[in-house]
C-alpha cells in the first residue's frame, strides 16, 4: 500500500512502525498500541499503523476499538487481504463464527497465501462438520506450509502490487530452483498482470508438465490461455481437469464457459442446468448461465438467472450489474435498497463495490434521476481509475510513435510482401462507437462470418514491443522497418491460421477489436489486402457512453472524462494520419450516417468490401447469432436514435470532457450546453 509523500519522508513514522512491530512480536500489545495511537494522531489513515493497532487492540480484548481500526483501514485499502484476515480473527474471538468464515474467505480470495486464514477456516469448518470444506482448507494450508518463506513474501508483495521487487525475488529463487512450479506460477502471474501473456503461457505450460496432477496450476494455465482466446488449448486443458476430477463442479462450470467461448451456448446452458441441479445455491453458475442466455438473446431467461444469483448472495455485485448491463432492465425499489445497503458496508471488496456503483448508475438513469446516476458513475470510475496505471502522456507518446515511424516514405518503400489473403475485415475505432452494429450488419451477409474482438493483432504488437517490468519501452513500432518480406508473410499467415477457429464456412470474416486502430500500419504490413472500416461516432455520445460502461477488461482510458476525451482526440489524429498515408485503404462509417441512411451506408460498406448487396444486411436485427459485447441487446432491435444525445441530462458535469475533446470537434450548440 502506498501512502502520500509526506508520510514517506517522515523518519519518525517509520521509527514508530518499527518499534510497534517489535512490540507486537514480543506480545507487548499495550506498548504497541500506545506508540500507534501517537502515530495515528498525526497520520490517521496510515495503513500499517491501522493494521497493527487493530491487531494489538484485539489481543487486549478491546474489540470495539479493533473493529474501528479495521473499518478505517478498509476505507483506505478495501482490497487488503490481511485486513479481512484480521476481521476474521476479531469475529472468531467474539464467537461470531459465520462472519469469521466469510471474512477469512474474502481474505484468501484477495491473497491465497494467508496461512492464518486457511488455518482458521480448517478449524471452523471441522468444528461445524463441513468436512469437504475443511479438507480443502487443509490442502491449501499444507501446500503453503511446504513453501519457502521467500515465496510467501513474494505472494504478499505481489498482492500489494509491488511487481518489480516480486519479479526480482522470483527470478533469483528460480535460478537456484529452476523446476519449482509454485515459483514458476508466481512469475507467470507477474507476467500476466503486465500483459506478457506469451511469457506467462510458456511458464505455466512448463509447470503443468512438471506437475500434471496439480489442478490449481492447470487452472492458472487455463486462465492465461483464455485471455489470449486460444480456445483449442483451453478446451484441451479443461477436458483434462474434468477427466481427472469428474465430480468437481467448478471444472464442469469452466467446461461450460469454454463452450460459450466457442459459440456453443445451448450446450453450455445444459451443463449449467446440471450443475445447478446438483448445487442449487451455486450463484456463480447461475450468473454464467445468465450470460449465456443473454448472448443468445433470451432476455427473460437471463434476468431470471441473475435474480436467482443475487437472491442467494446479496453482495454478488456482478449479478446486479449484469441486470443493468441489459440496458432495458428497470430495478425495483427493493433492489435499489439492497444495492445501496451493500455500499454502506466498509468490508465490501472493491470489485463488488464497482459493480454496485455501475448498476445503481444505470438504474437511476432509467428512472430519470440523473444526479444520482452521475454520482455512481463517477464513484465507480474513480475506483477503477485508482487501480489503473493508464497515462495520458504515455498513450499520446505511443500514438505519436506510430505517426513518426509509419510515414508516407515508410509505406512507399515497402514493396510487395505480407500474406495476400483478402479474408479479414477489420472493424476499428473506439468502444461504444457502433462497431457491434456494423459487425451485425456484415455478419448477416452470406459471405461474411462475424467472429469476436480478436486479440491477435494486439498480442503481436505487444510481443514486438518487448516492454519490461520497470517501464522500459520496447522497439515497436520502429522494429517494423526491419521486417523482411518473409517475416511479413509469416506473421500474416500466422494471424490467418490462429483466427481460423473463430470462423465458420464463409470466405470472409470480421475482426472487431476496436483498439486495432492503433496498429493499422502493422495490419497493412502483414495483411495488405485486408479491408479496414473505421466506426466513428460523435465524440460526446461516444465518450460519455464509454464512461458509463464498465468494460470486462482493458479500455482504461474510459475511467475518467478527461482521459476519455483526450483518447478520442488522439484517435482522430491517428486515423487522419492513416487515411493520409494509406489512401483508399480505410472506409469511415459514421454512426449517425448509418442511423439516418441505413440502406445507403450498407451498400457503401458492401461495395468497399467487394461483395454483392443482400437484403439480410438491412434486416440485421433478425440475424440469429451470438453477440457478446455490451451492445448485444441493441443490435437485436431495428436501427433507432435512442443512443443519440444521452449525455445531455449530464451536461453540467461534462466540462472536463469538453476541455479534453476540444471545441473544434463539437457542434456549437452542444458546447453552450456544457459551458
Amino acid at each position: 500500500m502506498i501512502d502520500n509523500q509526506v508520510k514517506k519522508n517522515d523518519p519518525s513514522l517509520q521509527v514508530d512502525i518499527n518499534e510497534a512491530t517489535q512490540a507486537v512480536r514480543e506480545n507487548r500489545f499495550a506498548d504497541a498500541l500506545k506508540i500507534l495511537e501517537i502515530s495515528l494522531s498525526k497520520y490517521p489513515d496510515h495503513i500499517d499503523s491501522l493494521y497493527l493497532a487493530a491487531v494489538s487492540a484485539r489481543y487486549l480484548k478491546k474489540y470495539q476499538d479493533s473493529k474501528k481500526y479495521i473499518e478505517t483501514l478498509l476505507g483506505h485499502a478495501a482490497d487488503m487481504g490481511r485486513a479481512y484476515q484480521e476481521l476474521g480473527h476479531l469475529n472468531k474471538s467474539i464467537g461470531n463464527e459465520n462472519l469469521a468464515i466469510a471474512h477469512y474467505r474474502q481474505a484468501t480470495e484477495l491473497n491465497p497465501a494467508l496461512i492464518g486464514s486457511w488455518q482458521s477456516l480448517h478449524e471452523l469448518f471441522k468444528n461445524n462438520d463441513n468436512q469437504l470444506a475443511a479438507d480443502h482448507a487443509l490442502e491449501q494450508l499444507n501446500k503453503l506450509k511446504t513453501l519457502p518463506n521467500i515465496l510467501l513474501y513474494i505472494d504478499q508483495i505481489m498482492n500489494e502490487d509491488r511487481l518489480g521487487v516480486a519479479e526480482i525475488k522470483c527470478r533469483e529463487f528460480l535460478k537456484k530452483n529452476p523446476t519449482h512450479t509454485y515459483a514458476m506460477s508466481q512469475l507467470a502471474e507477474i507476467a500476466s498482470r503486465l500483459g506478457h501473456y506469451n511469457d506467462a503461457e510458456f511458464l505455466l505450460e512448463k509447470a503443468t508438465n512438471f506437475e500434471p496432477n496439480d489442478a490449481a496450476l492447470r487452472m492458472k494455465y487455463l486462465m492465461v490461455l483464455r485471455k489470449t482466446q486460444k480456445f483449442a488449448k483451453t478446451t484441451e486443458q479443461v477436458n483434462i481437469l474434468c477427466e481427472k476430477f469428474p465430480n468437481n463442479l467448478l471444472y464442469q462450470s469452466q467446461k461450460a464457459v469454454e463452450m460459450m467461448q466457442s459459440g456453443e451456448n445451448l450446450n453450455a446452458i445444459n451443463v449449467f442446468n446440471e450443475i445447478i441441479q446438483k448445487s442449487p445455491y451455486n450463484y456463480s453458475a447461475l450468473t454464467l448461465k445468465g450470460h449465456a442466455e443473454k448472448t443468445l438473446g433470451n432476455t427473460n431467461e437471463s434476468i431470471s438467472s441473475y435474480q436467482q444469483a443475487y437472491t442467494i448472495k446479496a453482495d454478488h455485485g456482478e449479478a446486479f450489474f449484469s441486470l443493468s448491463n441489459l440496458k432495458t432492465y428497470s430495478f425495483s425499489e427493493n433492489e435499489l435498497k439492497i444495492m445501496n445497503s451493500q455500499l454502506e458496508r466498509v468490508d465490501l471488496p472493491l470489485k463488488e463495490r464497482v459493480y454496485f456503483h455501475f448498476a445503481l448508475a444505470q438504474g437511476y438513469e432509467l428512472n430519470g434521476e440523473y444526479d444520482q446516476a452521475f454520482f455512481h458513475f463517477k464513484r465507480g470510475n474513480q475506483i477503477k481509475n485508482s487501480q489503473s496505471k493508464y497515462s495520458i502522456n504515455g498513450m499520446n507518446e505511443e500514438f505519436q510513435a506510430q505517426i513518426d515511424i509509419c510515414d508516407e516514405s515508410f509505406f512507399s518503400n515497402l514493396g510487395v510482401g505480407g500474406h495476400q489473403s483478402n479474408d479479414p475485415i477489420f472493424i476499428v475505432g473506439l468502444p461504444r462507437a457502433g462497431s457491434t452494429l456494423i459487425e451485425q450488419i456484415l455478419a448477416s451477409h452470406s459471405m461474411i462470418d462475424g467472429t469476436l474482438e480478436l486479440p491477435n493483432i494486439l498480442s503481436l504488437a505487444h510481443s514486438l514491443r518487448g516492454d519490461d517490468v520497470y517501464g522500459k519501452k520496447g522497439n515497436y513500432p520502429k522494429v517494423m522497418k526491419d521486417f523482411t518480406c518473409t517475416q511479413r508473410e509469416l506473421l500474416g499467415k500466422t494471424y490467418s491460421q490462429e483466427t481460423r477457429i473463430h470462423r465458420k464456412d464463409a470466405p470472409m470474416f470480421t475482426d472487431k477489436m476496436p483498439n486495432n486502430f492503433r496498429h493499422i500500419g502493422l495490419i497493412h504490413l502483414i495483411l495488405p489486402n485486408a479491408k479496414i472500416i473505421d466506426a466513428r461516432r460523435y465524440p460526446l455520445d461516444c465518450c460519455f457512453s464509454m464512461y458509463k460502461q464498465l468494460f470486462a477488461q482493458g479500455q482504461e482510458f474510459s475511467y475518467g472524462l478527461k482521459e476519455a476525451g483526450n483518447y478520442y482526440r488522439s484517435y482522430v489524429k491517428l486515423m487522419d494520419h492513416w487515411e493520409k498515408v494509406l489512401p483508399n485503404k480505410i472506409l469511415r462509417v459514421n454512426n449517425e450516417d448509418l442511423i439516418e441512411d441505413l440502406e445507403g451506408q450498407v451498400k457503401r460498406m458492401l461495395d468497399f468490401i467487394q461483395v454483392p448487396f443482400e437484403q439480410e444486411c438491412i434486416s440485421f436485427h433478425e440475424t440469429d447469432r451470438s453477440v457478446r459485447t455490451a451492445s448485444s441487446d441493441q443490435v437485436r432491435q431495428p436501427i433507432n436514435k435512442k443512443g443519440m444525445g444521452r449525455w445531455k441530462p449530464y451536461a453540467k458535469n461534462l466540462k472536463p470532457l469538453l476541455e479534453s475533446i476540444g471545441e473544434d470537434l463539437l457542434y456549437p450548440e452542444d458546447i453552450s450546453l456544457i459551458k
